[in-house]
């Protein structure tokens, strides 16, 4: 992993990560394809853009659970388009009067515009698969980018974590930058303790990138490593928690380093438990912490799903 990191850095050449890092934002078009649009902005983002590329608008609300689950794939696989689609993001609860024109009466909605008309779109969270081939019948194949990021996820999955780092590097080497080849680098790194240099790639990421849902994950994950280093012995939190339930920073550390071994369904139960014995605590602190958790997992992991239901039902209910 150490060497693999060590390349990228430009090991060799005088290169350090801070200027790649510098080098590298100039190149980035990823954070000017994915774009949040107001009504009085729509005509801008949308309809004069449309007559350059195609433009997908992503009609989503915050309370909107499928959108939830839609956005991160959606924008991945337009990203891998490389700029030949645009993605526009309109929140219908801030903005109802363009969504009310096109008849939108359903989210996640999604419809694509060209020259400056709707052509194309779709209702709910489709597959992955799906949402590729409707992104190509308008921007035409993908480059492998996304293929690649596939393959590594693949390779990670089943404990290939060099082969893994192999290819974010390559990814990285090409389009310096990419949120999500750095993000994959990331982890890696953090799984391996390596948090300095988790930190160090993580800067080398590219203009606008600070908002991509997988820089997001990977930021999380670090600061959550970071916790479980220095909240003490796993066996004396469970002593503290036997001998007095009520003792919520023992609870809230035991969560930290639950999560920390990948025990995530247990991380989330210790944090619920926290907010329906005391709301309150800590300023609202083990909701706050749940959240960095759902931040680190992705919306889409079963365990972010589960437990944001379960909350949902404690604070709603």
């Amino acid at each position: 992993m150490a060497g693999i990191f060590g390349r990228w850095r430009g090991q060799g050449s005088g290169q350090g990560a801070g200027e790649a890092a510098n080098e590298a934002k100039p190149q980035d078009a990823a954070g000017t394809v994915v774009r949040d649009a107001t009504t009085a902005s729509f005509g801008a983002e949308v309809i004069t853009d449309s007559a350059r590329q195609p433009v997908l608008v992503d009609f989503w609300a915050p309370w909107c659970e499928p959108c939830k689950q839609l956005a991160p794939f959606l924008e991945k696989i337009v990203k891998a388009a490389g700029g030949r689609v645009k993605l526009v993001r309109m929140n219908i609860d801030d903005h109802p009067e363009i969504p009310g024109r096109l008849g939108v009466r359903s989210i996640p909605a999604v419809i694509a515009f060209q020259r400056g008309q709707p052509v194309d779109g779709f209702m709910g969270a489709l597959p992955e698969r799906d949402l590729k081939g409707f992104v190509e019948r308008l921007a035409g194949p993908l480059d492998d980018v996304a293929d690649r990021l596939a393959k590594a996820d693949d390779l990670l999955a089943a404990g290939n974590a060099g082969g893994a780092a192999e290819l974010y590097a390559a990814i990285m080497a090409e389009n310096p930058g990419d949120p999500a080849a750095v993000a994959g680098l990331a982890k890696l790194l953090i799984a391996a303790g390596e948090l300095e240099s988790a930190r160090t790639v993580l800067a080398s990421i590219a203009a606008n990138g600070e908002r991509d849902n997988a820089i997001i994950a990977a930021r999380a994950a670090l600061d959550l490593a970071g916790q479980a280093a220095v909240v003490g012995d796993a066996s004396e939190l469970m002593r503290k928690i036997a001998a007095k339930p009520a003792d919520h920073q023992a609870r809230f550390d035991f969560a930290i380093l639950l999560n920390a071994q990948n025990r995530r369904e247990e991380a989330a139960a210790e944090l619920i438990e926290i907010i329906n014995r005391d709301r309150a605590w800590n300023d609202d602190g083990a909701r706050k912490q749940l959240l960095q958790f759902f931040d680190a997992w992705g919306a889409v992991d079963p365990a972010t799903i589960r437990a944001r239901r379960k909350l949902s039902a404690l604070l709603f209910s």
